[in-house]
This record gives C-alpha cells, structure tokens and sequence, in this order.
C-alpha cells in the first residue's frame, strides 16, 4: 500500500508520500541524538511549560485533529474529538507530575548519603499503531519528553497525516527542533533504526508478530523494549449484576473504535441464570446500532481501517460459523464503498476451537455460557492474551475472586476496561510487557541510577587529609 492517507469510507485516496531514504533517516537520527545532549539539561519546569502548551494546542484544534483521524482510519468523529482530548490531559497529567514520579529517593544505608536518582536515556524509537492514532502516541511522548528523553515516530503507513500533525505540534508547543520526529518509513526500515547505537531503546503497540520482531531485534543489540500487543478481553457477568448497566456497558466496551481497539471487551461470559436475559438485551442493543459515515454525529459504527482488516473479520467470523457458532445478529459485511461490518453477535462456540479465543478486530462479539464463577474465570484465562479483563458482579467475594484469579494487566470490576494516565497500562502472556502511563511509564525508559555516598578520609580528619599524605 505504501505510505498513504486512504478514505475507509469511501476507499479513496486522499494523499500518498515519499518514504525517507536511508539517508534522510541518518539526518534525523544524528538531530535526535544531539538534541538529546542539550534537552536532557533542560528542567522540569521548562519542559512542563511546553507540554502544557501542547496540550493547549490539542484541546483548541480538537475538532481539526478529529477530522484528520476519521478520514485516516474511519473511527466516528465525536469519538475522535475525545481523543484529541484525552491527548491533551496525559500532557497535562506528565507536566503536573513528572517532577515527583522522577524526584530522587533517599535511602538509608551505611553510607553518608544514598538515594536513587532517574535519569534519561536517550532517543527512543516507538513503532506506533493507527487504532488510536494520536492517544497511542501521547501517551508514549508525553512521559518521554518530560523524562528528557527524544522520540522518534514510526506512525502505521495508514495514518501519516496523523504522524505529521503530531511532531507539529510539539513543535509548535516550543519543545527544541529533534525532540520529537516522525520518521515516514515502512515496516522493513524498523530494524536498521533498533540496531543504530543512536537508538537507545523502543516501545512498539501492534500486533503479536510485530512485537516478537521488534523484541527480538533489540534484544539483540542489548536494548530496552515495551511492549502492548493484542487482547482477547474477557467480560464476565454475574447473577449479582447491574444487569442494564452492564449490557449498555457491554455495547460500548465492544464497539468502541468501531470494535478496533485491543482492550474491547471481545469475549462475554455469562452466568446462566442471567444468559437468556442478557443475550435478548445485548443483541436489540448492538441491532439498534447505526453503521455508516463517521462524520455524523448520528452514527455509532464507522467503517474499519482498511480492507484487509475487513477480509479478516470476514474470514474469522466465517470460521466461528464453521465450527458451529450461531449469528444472531449481523454477520456481513455491507455490499457498499468502504469497509463496513454489520455490528454482529455469535454464540454456541466451542470454547475449543482457536476462533473462540483469538482477538477480532470489529464490531463482533462472542457469547459464552457458564454455570459459576469457577468455569468463567477458566474460560477467560484460556486465551494466550492478558491485556484487560472487565467482571460484572456485586458479591464481594466474588469480586475477590475474580481480582485474584483473572490473568491480565487490568481487571475492571463493574465498569469498563480503559487506559487513564494516573494507573498503569500494560499486559501479560502475550498482550507484552512493560507498562506505560502513571509512574510507572515514566520510569520504563530511565536510567535507575543508584548513588552512594561515604565520608571521605579528609572530612573523617577534619580536613587535613591533604597534610595526612
């Protein structure tokens, strides 16, 4: 495909670009490392005045910012807009706390002073998805740069307006000429930037087999990676459940992103006693859903990204039906311009069978029954993912129960698997390792330095330690 902007709607091809040549892509590695020398000196009140005024940047052109995310990757444009506004809090989030989350810790040993000190690393590379083409991106930037680090961007061949308007921001925020780059380049230059000793480290947000490359690579060369792979998110609901809250959240936490998102809930497991209830709620619900353009206020489900993306939905779904699921709802793809999928609901799976457990990306949710917590928990844990999981109950040992027991790096319970810049993100198994956002994502690319200091002979002497020797 190249490097291209592509209407999903309409499959027209709005803008292409030239891919950097290798040595365009050296130019911009040297300004990154010798931006680093300079900005790393730079303090925490520097660089909160110019995260703070990116921030400001993304809340003003909110609305420009939505309309380039929709025509890029297809996602409803109010869903867009609040995009560009998370953005602009994890900006504000990492200017307001960096100085504490990185401030030096003492520790009490035998020496005259010892404490940890964080410190910089260097320039860091991030191979970036286009589900959340500016919110993936924030909030990798907006921890690295108030760390004093330098990021380059290698944006999803999708989504280059997106990539572009993101360094110009920052730019435009003040943060100095190499802080922040985008590096407009296909896939196979990746792993020639992750062997460049100018690179430092990397953080990638994709898929499971472009995470065991990047990890492999860099691991090759003795460089810190975090990764946030794919997700097959359980949602588990319980007799004791808000059963209206919890069938409205579902709807949401399926078709967010227009069902393109790694934390969606993909997999509902449902309590027998509620199953008939809840699958009568939930599909009047996802039928009552309005697919089309995504520049309409009106309309919940836009197109997906791109055709292939459409294929493969097409094809698991088909395989599920093979095995001997049921469609209750949707089930095809629009015979329309652009990459439209009904909003569709299948049950009757066999929880053996690999499609059961795998992640879709779109509108599609699977239904499962089970006749106590015990069987839930085991269904939810049996994929090779571990990113998010949501549980709908109000016995509080349940809720226990389930806190312990579920195998992910986020466990919601009574409300919706999300990212928020104040907790940690991140997954186990094959959904990655590493965490980004809160304290802890500002810590993963830093130097944890410990510093030890003792009394010196001549202070032991009282100074004479010149006149000792």
């Amino acid at each position: 495909m190249g490097i291209a902007s592509i209407n999903p709607s309409t499959g027209e091809t709005l803008k292409s670009f030239e891919e950097l040549s290798r040595d365009q892509i050296s130019d911009k590695l040297q300004r990154a490392s010798e931006t680093f020398r300079t900005y790393r000196r730079t303090s925490f009140e520097r660089r909160a005045a110019l995260m703070a005024r990116a921030a400001e940047l993304l809340d003003s052109e909110k609305h420009d910012l939505g309309k380039i995310m929709t025509l890029e990757m297809g996602k409803p444009l109010k869903a867009a807009i609040s995009e560009a506004e998370k953005c602009a809090w994890v900006c504000r989030y990492y200017a307001e706390t960096a100085p504490q989350h990185l401030a030096d810790q003492i520790v009490d040993t035998n020496a005259l002073k010892s404490y940890v000190r964080f410190q910089p690393l260097g320039p860091v590379l991030a191979v970036m998805p286009w589900n959340f083409p500016f919110w993936q991106v924030f909030r990798f930037a907006a921890p690295a740069l108030m760390a004093g680090n330098v990021g380059l961007l290698k944006h999803a061949s999708n989504v280059p307006q997106c990539a572009l308007a993101i360094e110009d921001i920052f730019l435009r925020a003040g943060f100095p000429e190499g802080a922040f780059q985008t590096l407009l380049i296909g896939s196979n230059a990746v792993e020639s930037i992750i062997k460049d000793p100018r690179i430092v480290a990397a953080t990638l947000t994709g898929s499971e087999s472009a995470g065991r490359s990047v990890a492999s690579i860099a691991g090759n060369q003795i460089k810190k990676t975090v990764l946030e792979l794919g997700g097959s998110d359980p949602f588990i609901v319980m007799p004791s459940a808000a059963l209206d809250k919890a069938v409205e959240t579902a709807i949401k936490a399926r078709t967010i992103n227009n069902g393109q998102s790694c934390i969606a809930a993909k997999r509902f497991i449902v309590a027998s006693p509620i199953y008939e209830e809840f699958i009568s709620k939930f599909v009047a619900a996802m039928k009552a859903l309005h697919i089309g353009d995504p520049m309409l206020e009106s309309t919940d489900i836009g197109p997906l990204a791109t055709p292939q993306i459409l294929d493969d939905l097409v094809g698991q779904v088909q395989r599920a039906i093979d095995s001997g699921a049921r469609v209750l709802t949707g089930g095809h793809k629009l015979e329309q311009a652009g990459n439209f999928y009904e909003p569709t609901v299948l049950d009757n799976l066999d929880p053996s069978t690999p499609v059961s457990c795998e992640e879709t990306f779109g509108p599609v949710a699977t239904v499962f029954r089970v006749n106590n917590i015990d069987e839930a928990i085991l269904l939810a844990n049996v994929t090779s993912f571990g990113l998010g999981a949501a549980a709908w109950t109000n016995d509080i040992a349940e809720q226990d129960q389930l806190i312990d027991e579920l195998e992910a790096g986020s466990v919601f319970i009574n409300g919706m698997v999300a990212s928020d810049p104040r907790l940690p993100f991140g997954g186990i198994k094959h959904s990655g390792y590493g965490r980004e956002l809160s304290e802890f994502g500002i810590r993963e690319f830093v130097n944890v330095k410990t510093v030890w200091i003792g009394a010196s002979e001549g202070a032991a002497m009282g100074g004479n330690a010149k006149n000792a020797e």
